[in-house]
């Protein structure tokens, strides 16, 4: 071989590897977007679903939506052009984020959502959630003994946009409101808030003080109406929760708070990864889009076995 014919094989050697796009590490990047950590139960989905997907050999990027379902868009945006290979998914609500969903999906990228559905199927590769209302009649049959099926209560309930509040609220609605001797006196929404359940609970207590139970939409909230009904000297109203925070399990412990409905965050989340890998390797999950896990009853007899969303033998 001439010179000349090495020296031009060895240029069309090097334009060819400067024209081949490189995606260092992109091809193992999952990223799982959540809303806010203050609230444990996010946390915990995100710390099950980074663990997972690392023991898996993935890298991972964690983001936090805050609810907003804009910013929510703009993560997802974040992930596409960090060319994740997938994403795992606590959506800003059921409405707002199937447009988010569905941006991924076009860029190729599956999405495994999280505790929370959207209004539409066939976008999100996995719908893997908490049987809400299962657990909202668990919880409002133990408000029901608690409460001796009489007296005056108060509901506290989750974001209006997020569709877990609605079917909460109708699991509670369909046992207690078998019971005419239960009255509730007050249906307020806190948005989840351990600080607004605490002002909205304080109001509640000035407009109607002979209230003699409170079950809520979530244990943030739970927490936030306890935290109230101390400071005004009111122990004695029974408070329910749902979700199966340490901390509600601390406060059941104590006496405090008497129950709470755990949703297996931690495991939720973990499964979401596994699917994804699967997903990725082979093409398929092998399971339907949504699914359901049940929720379990804690109290005194079983608190003590609670740890991060999650029961330990």
């Amino acid at each position: 071989m001439t010179l000349f014919r090495k020296m031009l094989l060895a240029g069309v050697t090097a334009v060819s590897l400067a024209a081949t796009p490189v995606v260092a590490g992109a091809a193992d990047l999952i990223a799982i977007i959540t809303p806010s950590h203050d609230n444990p139960f996010f946390k915990a989905e995100a710390e099950g679903a980074k663990a997972r997907a690392e023991a898996l050999g993935y890298e991972t990027i964690v983001l936090v939506h805050d609810d907003d379902a804009n910013k929510q868009n703009q993560l997802i945006d974040t992930a596409i052009a960090r060319g994740a290979k997938a994403i795992i998914l606590d959506n800003a609500g059921s409405d707002a984020s199937v447009a988010a969903v569905q941006k991924a999906k076009d860029a190729k990228i599956p999405s495994f959502l999280i505790d929370r559905e959207i209004n539409a199927t066939g976008i999100a590769v996995a719908q893997i959630v908490s049987n809400n209302y299962q657990g909202a009649t668990l919880g409002a049959e133990q408000f029901v003994e608690l409460m001796g099926e009489e007296g005056n209560y108060v509901e506290l309930v989750g974001r209006e946009a997020d569709i877990n509040a609605g079917i909460r609220s109708k699991g509670y609605h369909d046992i207690i409101d078998q019971y005419p001797d239960m009255k509730m006196v007050s249906r307020q929404s806190a948005n989840w808030s351990q600080t607004e359940a605490f002002s909205k609970m304080e109001s509640i207590l000035q407009a109607n003080p002979d209230i003699k139970g409170v079950i809520s939409g979530n244990d943030t909230m739970a927490m936030g109406a306890w935290a109230a009904l101390k400071a005004a000297k009111r122990t004695d109203v029974i408070v329910v929760g749902f979700d199966g925070s340490n901390d509600v399990r601390d406060s059941i412990l104590e006496g405090g708070i008497k129950a709470t409905v755990l949703q297996p965050a931690y495991r939720q989340a973990e499964l979401a990864v596994e699917q994804a890998d699967k997903y990725l390797k082979t093409g398929s999950t092998g399971e339907d889009e949504k699914q359901l896990m049940d929720c379990v009853l804690i109290t005194a007899d079983n608190a003590g076995k609670l740890e991060t969303f999650a029961l330990k033998d």
